[in-house]
């Protein structure tokens, strides 16, 4: 036994029904003066027949009971939802291709820079830190151990060897301690007596045209006094060298290729005569820096002074 599909009311009928609740809407003092009675229904449909026919539109009955009936039931009206987070999410949702977007590259770029961070950035800063470890723990104590060694085999005064072994010391502690400048400058120091051992030069007083051979001064703390001193330059195998010399009157090291020395004013105004003569100053050797040997052998006279500046 079959049953027969429900029947659905022609869409025109539903149009017209529609309509009628809407011309109801917007005559609202016609409902309630129509509904106020007690044949209220009866008298609306005739007075909805009477506002179509004055339309030229034939309504039937049945459309204007449904048009009644769907506005008491507020059919066709739409009623906003209540506020809450199911319209929040659903007004989202619907607004998805505005926001979505600009929500998916901000998505995309953070996990860009999380990743960048996390499998870039933090192992390099990590593999950085083991590096610096390594060489402040492993490497400049390994250094310290060659350039030692190398001072030990290499010098012929016993006060080098001890230097060193003391800065040897104190920078192994500095660099267990983590104090890297320190342990850096212990090294350095180390190195600069290695590199003095192995210096070989003559020191020879300065004799050509444009250039001083000596001077005197009166010194600030004493101006009764006079100091003479002579200009010298090291010589390697007839090339200048520029070396570390402390001046007695800044208290500074400046490295010169150019100083005065401090002599006896005997030994000055034997360097002068020298130099009137025939222009030519014969005894120019004043010392000789040999291999091993941390100062300077002089061969005249000297006071122990010395200036960067005259």
């Amino acid at each position: 036994m079959s049953t027969a599909p429900a029947e659905t009311a022609p869409l025109d009928d539903v149009m017209l029904a529609m309509d009628v609740v809407d011309t109801l809407r917007h005559n609202q003092n016609l409902v309630t003066r129509e509904l106020s009675v007690v044949d209220r229904e009866t008298q609306l449909i005739d007075k909805l027949r009477e506002i179509y026919r004055q339309q030229g539109i034939e309504v039937s009955d049945q459309i204007l009971r449904e048009g009644v009936a769907a506005l008491n039931e507020s059919r066709f009206v739409y009623t906003p939802p209540q506020p809450g987070l199911g319209t929040t999410l659903a007004r989202l949702y619907v607004g998805r291709k505005r926001w979505l977007p600009a929500v998916a590259t901000l998505v995309v770029l953070a996990a860009v820079s999380l990743g960048g961070y996390f499998l870039a950035y933090k192992p390099f800063e990590q593999s950085q830190i083991e590096a610096a470890q390594h060489e402040l723990q492993v490497e400049l104590p390994a250094r310290m151990d060659a350039v030692y060694q190398s001072i030990f085999e290499e010098t012929k005064v016993q006060a080098a060897a001890s230097r060193a072994d003391e800065l040897r010391t104190l920078g192994k502690g500095y660099a267990a301690e983590g104090n890297q400048a320190q342990a850096e400058k212990a090294l350095a120091d180390m190195t600069a007596i290695r590199d003095t051992l192995r210096q070989v030069y003559d020191l020879r007083i300065v004799n050509r045209e444009g250039v001083r051979s000596g001077f005197w001064t009166f010194p600030e703390i004493n101006t009764a006094a006079t100091n003479y001193y002579v200009v010298v330059e090291a010589l390697s195998d007839g090339k200048p060298l520029s070396l570390p010399i402390l001046s007695e009157e800044t208290g500074q090291t400046e490295t010169v290729a150019l100083w005065g020395i401090r002599v006896p004013e005997s030994l000055y105004r034997t360097v002068e005569a020298d130099k009137r003569d025939d222009g030519i100053i014969q005894g120019n050797i004043v010392g000789v820096k040999q291999y091993g040997f941390l100062d300077v052998d002089y061969t005249v006279p000297v006071l122990g002074g010395a200036v960067t500046r005259w």
